[in-house]
């Protein structure tokens, strides 16, 4: 259940967003605190509500892109969106923005941005058993949002953060190979801006969801469920969910505490129905595929310990059981980019843009690929592509840099270079982009600067 804002985008802040965070930061100096939505005290705030909804706006887009997308069955985004809206309105916040969809990401989480956008991963729905369980899970992001933690950790930690997004989202240096970049598109860049909870934060955001659950009918043993999902995960799969602990820190206490709030404060509810069978009827498709899902699971594993021969082995027995799966077709592109083989990344990023052409990254991957074989032109039409279709990735602003740097088109490269500057200031990318404004007179060098 990681927060974005949590995790801002896989884009740098750009001068425009820093200028407006520090006016947001400026504002809140003035005013200093607002009232918690939840416990109606004074809180330290210093974004409104309406920066939260343009955060969550402007950089949902590029996380649930980086998680391969929505699922492509309508039904099961249909079911999630009917379980979760069933519950926004017994929320303290029951006017924001909610929307609710399921990403084809196959590691355990869920998450939501902080004006209510909430994704959860293929890996967790395969986990769950019941509609309790999802309507605990999604109560719990809720409650994340109506608590405004986001807000507040931002507020509390707002400068030192900018200075964080800052060097974080820029490129790695020019040495790394173009694989490691294309891998880091849906990975590091991604996970940069993810919001770690306190204890504290978990504990309220917990009890908001239990409440907000059995408010809309669901029986607290939903939750108890859930908790008991994430603590054998964490003694029998922890690799899978390495990313949730790491933003939502799981413990024996939070389990404890949903059992006896379940038997005491919420007992007159434990007899509200659960939807066993509603809930398998709605993942059937999902449990059909869940073999290939695991493969999945260890060859992101596998990518992450950059084992990738292992990784291939895992990823082509995943695509043996579901050949036209567009998060497995998309990291087999990946992992044949860090092999070094731009033509089979090529293919598999090929393969990936036909089975799911409303999605954005497999676009960029084919990009990274034909730049590799050096078919510039098709290469920066394919990066310009993915940048209409997702605006606001500084790595592909650069990568159109480098691709009509090497058809010897200059004035284009260092329109290019100048954009990608005026998102990422910082870092090996940043200083080569620079250097060729300079080393083409677009730029004055430092010491001729008046």
């Amino acid at each position: 259940m990681h927060h974005p804002a949590n995790r801002i985008s896989t884009r740098s802040m750009n001068r425009r967003d820093f200028l407006w965070l520090a006016t947001a930061s400026t504002a809140g100096l003035a005013t200093g605190c607002a009232i918690n939505p939840v416990t109606g005290e004074q809180q330290l705030m210093f974004l409104s509500e309406e920066s939260e909804i343009q955060l969550d706006r402007e950089n949902s887009p590029h996380q649930f892109s980086a998680d391969y997308g929505a699922v492509q069955d309508q039904r099961l985004n249909q079911y999630l969106a009917t379980v979760g809206q069933s519950m926004t309105g017994n929320t303290h916040r029951a006017h924001m923005p909610y929307s609710f969809r399921c990403v084809n990401a196959t590691y355990v989480n869920a998450y939501v941005f902080p004006a209510g956008s909430v994704a959860t991963t293929r890996g967790i729905m395969l986990e769950m058993k019941d509609e309790g369980e999802l309507a605990g899970l999604l109560g719990h992001e809720l409650g994340h949002v109506n608590a405004r933690h986001t807000a507040s950790r931002m507020s509390v930690g707002i400068l030192t953060s900018l200075v964080l997004m800052g060097a974080s989202m820029a490129l790695a240096s020019q040495d790394e190979t173009l694989g490691a970049i294309a891998a880091g598109l849906g990975g590091v860049a991604a996970g940069a801006l993810l919001a770690h909870y306190s204890r504290s934060d978990e504990r309220q955001a917990d009890d908001l969801g239990m409440e907000y659950m059995t408010k809309s009918g669901y029986s607290p043993e939903g939750m108890v469920g859930l908790m008991d999902v994430l603590r054998r995960m964490q003694k029998n799969k922890p690799s899978a969910i390495e990313m949730m602990f790491s933003t939502h820190p799981m413990s024996e206490e939070r389990y404890q505490t949903a059992v006896q709030n379940s038997s005491t404060t919420y007992t007159s509810a434990r007899e509200y129905p659960v939807y066993r069978e509603r809930y398998m009827d709605h993942t059937a498709g999902l449990r059909k595929i869940k073999g290939a899902i695991e493969k999945m699971q260890e060859g992101e594993k596998q990518m992450n310990q950059e084992q990738f021969p292992k990784a291939e082995t895992a990823l082509s027995d995943a695509l043996k059981q579901a050949p036209e799966d567009y998060a497995g077709l998309v990291l087999m592109s990946k992992c044949q980019l860090a092999l070094e083989q731009p033509k089979r990344a090529e293919f598999f990023a090929e393969k990936a843009r036909r089975v799911y052409p409303a999605e954005a990254q497999a676009q960029h991957l084919s990009g990274v690929a034909k730049l590799n074989l050096k078919q510039f032109d098709a290469a920066y039409a394919q990066f310009d592509r993915y940048e209409k279709m997702l605006p606001g990735n500084p790595n592909t602003v650069f990568l159109k840099g480098v691709t009509s740097e090497s058809m010897g088109r200059k004035g284009r490269a260092a329109e290019e270079y100048q954009r990608f500057l005026g998102s990422v200031n910082t870092g090996d990318k940043a200083q080569y982009a620079y250097g060729r404004l300079v080393e083409w007179g677009y730029v004055s060098p430092p010491a001729q600067q008046q």
